[in-house]
């Protein structure tokens, strides 16, 4: 894949400069940013306190929540271990933000992934689709951080996003809504 290297303070400009839609294919078994390291341990330790206290993710829910209302749509498949693993069980618990803020969010098995041709063709790195003409291609390494994200415009190269996209959402489940306290 070519495409244009983003600085990191480009990253949130290109991701949110869309006119009607937003998907993203997650396909990493955890991931290590460090915004959420505080919020993650106290998951794992049983005493989870709400993500809007973290600055980034509280922005995050604000401006989904503002896209929402603009009739813009957000969607995610999130393609998970079965049993997730401890962080897939940790973004399953996050879930009720995103609802809340409007996304859509959905789940696939690993294994279905494979049933179903998703995997391993569409490969091993995540991307949001961004108005079905570009891609933002997020590089991590083995342990999960990110490594730099790509702008890819190559009308092939999204036009099989567009497949990917639909073959996945065809064939994940729709996220449950969690009414606990946020």
């Amino acid at each position: 894949m070519t495409g244009r290297v983003l600085a990191a303070t480009e990253f949130g400009n290109v991701l949110h400069d869309f006119e009607h839609t937003a998907f993203r294919l997650e396909l990493q078994p955890s991931y290590l940013e460090a915004e959420e390291a505080g919020l993650l341990a106290a998951f794992l330790r049983g005493d989870p306190e709400p993500p809007t206290t973290v600055g980034g993710l509280r922005e995050w829910y604000d401006r989904i929540a503002q896209h929402v209302k603009q009739g813009k749509r957000i969607e995610r498949v999130r393609v998970q271990e079965e049993p997730p693993t401890d962080y897939q069980r940790f973004e399953r618990w996050l879930d009720r933000w995103n609802l809340r803020a409007g996304e859509t969010m959905r789940y696939m098995t690993r294994q279905r992934a494979h049933e179903v041709g998703l995997l391993p063709a569409a490969g091993t790195t995540d991307w949001w689709l961004l108005d079905s003409s570009r891609l933002i291609v997020m590089h991590f390494d083995d342990e999960g951080h990110r490594i730099h994200n790509e702008l890819v415009t190559d009308p092939a190269v999204v036009i099989q996003a567009c497949t990917w996209r639909d073959l996945a959402v065809h064939h994940s489940d729709l996220a449950q809504s969690q009414d606990a306290a946020a």
